[in-house]
């Protein structure tokens, strides 16, 4: 059976599902990275898919988190009065949480279905497998650069200014959560091939992620309520400790006295703890890249 030709633009559907299997890839995050001229088309059509058809484009991916900071602020701030009191400037505490919030759930739930979604790509083409998941991560950064924009503007008018312990805090916050994401959108992502109720299995997980975290609630409460041995293991999770991290980098110097709040609300051996999840984290990256590599040659066929 002969191979139909390909049109002289980029291939259709029925094109590529007309071709043959691709032939077996290198794999591994290294090939990854050596590739990076594929890694970056992907992520851009990526990028341009989801705003196919739109007006504005990627001005919604400002105008969106805008508009969510403002309800956020109106809701909890101004009517609820939530924080009065006890967390000053609750919407930076707020808002803080769920931009590294937003970008684990992105990256997770992104990379679990990244391998169904180019199944066409996957089966047609010899490229590394893992640059699917590590794609959709690096569009979840791509979209949460505008939410730290949007962020940034009501921290400078509340008089933050940078300090060098806050942005290594926030720095280690994406780090844990960048390794922790990509971990877990590859073991994910190829089990979603054999099974597709993994992908519910994530969806349901990142649920609970916004609930489990100090960010709707500050992690005082925690203390307060559960007391310090319950707290201690509130805190095993990495998602917690990422949140509190970027709080520390940016809702902290928005109060009247930085070094007071950071003593209060948020807990002792922040960074040692950090550290000590972001070293878990990419062990974990690196032993999900193992499974990945096991099972990844029988991905085309399962697809």
């Amino acid at each position: 059976m002969s191979t139909p030709p390909l049109g002289r633009g980029r291939p259709t559907s029925a094109e590529l599902e007309a071709l043959p299997l691709a032939p077996p890839a290198a794999t591994g995050l290294a090939e990854v990275v050596r590739r990076r001229y594929l890694l970056g088309m992907l992520v851009r059509n990526t990028i341009k898919s989801r705003y196919q058809g739109t007006v504005l484009g990627w001005v919604w991916s400002y105008l969106q988190p805008a508009i969510r900071f403002c309800m956020f602020y109106f809701l909890f701030q101004v009517m609820i009065g939530r924080g009065e009191g006890t967390i000053e400037n609750f919407a930076i505490h707020l808002f803080a949480g769920m931009v590294i919030v937003h970008f684990f759930t992105e990256t997770f739930n992104g990379g679990t279905q990244s391998l169904v979604q180019n199944r066409s790509l996957i089966t047609k083409l010899p490229v590394p497998r893992e640059m699917f998941p590590v794609a959709r991560m690096l569009v979840a950064a791509w979209h949460t650069v505008p939410m730290l924009i949007i962020l940034l503007i009501p921290c400078l008018f509340l008089g933050w200014r940078p300090d060098a312990v806050g942005m290594a805090a926030a720095l280690l916050g994406f780090t844990l959560t960048a390794a922790l994401g990509l971990a877990l959108g590859l073991l994910f992502s190829v089990g979603n091939v054999f099974m597709r109720d993994i992908g519910k299995v994530a969806q349901t997980l990142t649920q609970f992620v916004t609930f489990s975290v100090p960010m709707m609630y500050p992690f005082t409460l925690v203390q307060e309520r559960f007391g310090e041995p319950l707290a201690s293991y509130y805190l095993l999770n990495p998602m917690a400790e990422a949140v509190l991290l970027i709080q520390r980098g940016f809702w902290t110097g928005t109060t009247s006295d930085p070094e007071a709040t950071a003593a209060v609300h948020l807990p002792d051996h922040l960074f040692t703890r950090g550290l000590v999840m972001t070293g878990i984290s990419l062990a974990l990256l690196v032993l999900a890249q193992r499974v990945f590599s096991r099972l990844e040659a029988r991905v085309p066929e399962r697809l």
